[in-house]
């Protein structure tokens, strides 16, 4: 059995981040897409969004961070990006009601990007930077933790940039819930974190 372990990116090395990065729609992306206040593509570069997510990710710091690297015996394989529900300001800037669910509520921190490097895909390992999530949120101290996922149609099936947000079951097996279902596709998922009301 491969054996999973995580760490806070910054925690990690910028090689381990450069690697799983480096292939598909995260090569050019960089995670970005929630962190630009504009439209990525129009309003920033490769080069910019390059530089932003090594910055974002602090790694050999002591942080904050801007998510965790996921490990299958020991090699980098996988990202979940996770931080304070403020830190996304594309999240405040649109139009859809739901992506500004409860604003007052506070200790929001959302999950909003998985990323998981070719040759490591169809193993299961989003279900387990998930399942990090939850652990990272308790150390951290946040008090809910949010993700936006898609639930395809029955029958219908994703491309893997598409699921970029997580699949929904992904998130329910990780103990999170349903709070909205604002589209046909998208859900609102949470979950409460320890004692904390």
């Amino acid at each position: 059995m491969p054996h999973f372990t995580w760490l806070p990116a910054n925690q990690a090395s910028t090689e381990d981040v450069e690697a799983v990065f480096a292939s598909g729609g995260a090569r050019t992306c960089r995670c970005q897409a929630m962190k630009v206040p504009g439209w990525i593509w129009r309003d920033t570069t490769q080069e910019q969004r390059d530089v932003a997510l090594l910055e974002q990710t602090a790694c050999g710091s002591t942080g904050p961070t801007s998510g965790l690297i996921g490990y299958v015996d020991g090699e980098a394989a996988g990202w979940v990006a996770v931080e304070p529900r403020e830190n996304y300001p594309r999240l405040w800037s649109r139009k859809q009601a739901w992506t500004r669910m409860d604003p007052e509520l506070e200790g929001v921190w959302s999950v909003t990007c998985f990323v998981v490097r070719k040759g490591s895909r169809r193993s299961g390992l989003t279900y387990e930077l998930a399942g990090a999530t939850v652990e990272y949120g308790e150390q951290v101290g946040a008090r809910v933790l949010e993700g936006y996922p898609i639930e395809p149609a029955p029958g219908r099936s994703v491309i893997w940039d598409e699921a970029s947000v997580g699949l929904l079951q992904v998130f329910l097996e990780a103990g999170y819930e349903v709070v909205a279902s604002p589209t046909l596709r998208r859900r609102v998922v949470r979950r409460r974190l320890g004692d904390r009301p």
